[in-house]
């Protein structure tokens, strides 16, 4: 049976754009000129932060995080640091508070994070959906990623 929430008189949830990926690896350099050379994506952005390391690519819609976690409670402590592959998605919302609580009623449950008082500072508000996979929610994007395919526009780095 289909859960079509609008037949059931629930209003349908805020519809949030996929628009990030993070794979986790011991050699970010390596790992994004395989993606470079491989499939044409665009180095766009660098990250050397207190908790990782890395590369971001885009394919001029979508952000790809090429990463090398420096803090367990970032990466999960399920996880640990050497923990590679595909670690988290990131979805692109038009408000983090109520997306927020879509995650949560739906079976997720807060992880990390908070939202930015600044509209020019990068921001992630991580969950964790029921089967323990992280989920990033932002208002600001990702760069080299654009909320709708259509405006074909990227976020600027930040």
């Amino acid at each position: 049976m289909d859960d079509d929430r609008s037949t059931q008189g629930n209003p349908m949830p805020q519809q949030a754009k996929l628009r990030h990926f993070a794979i986790t690896t011991a050699d970010p350099e390596e790992t994004a000129r395989f993606y470079e050379q491989a499939f044409g994506m665009k180095r766009v952005g660098r990250t050397d932060s207190p908790i990782a390391r890395g590369v971001y690519l885009s394919d001029g819609v979508i952000n790809l995080a090429i990463l090398k976690y420096k803090d367990v409670g970032a990466s999960g402590p399920e996880r640990g640091l050497d923990w590679y592959g595909i670690h988290h998605v990131g979805f692109w919302v038009d408000e983090v508070k109520s997306a927020g609580e879509q995650i949560s009623a739906a079976g997720g449950t807060y992880m990390m994070g908070e939202v930015s008082n600044s509209p020019s500072t990068f921001y992630e508000v991580k969950y964790r959906g029921p089967d323990g996979v992280i989920i990033d929610i932002t208002e600001h994007g990702w760069v080299g990623a654009v909320k709708d395919a259509e405006e074909r526009e990227p976020a600027p780095a930040k």
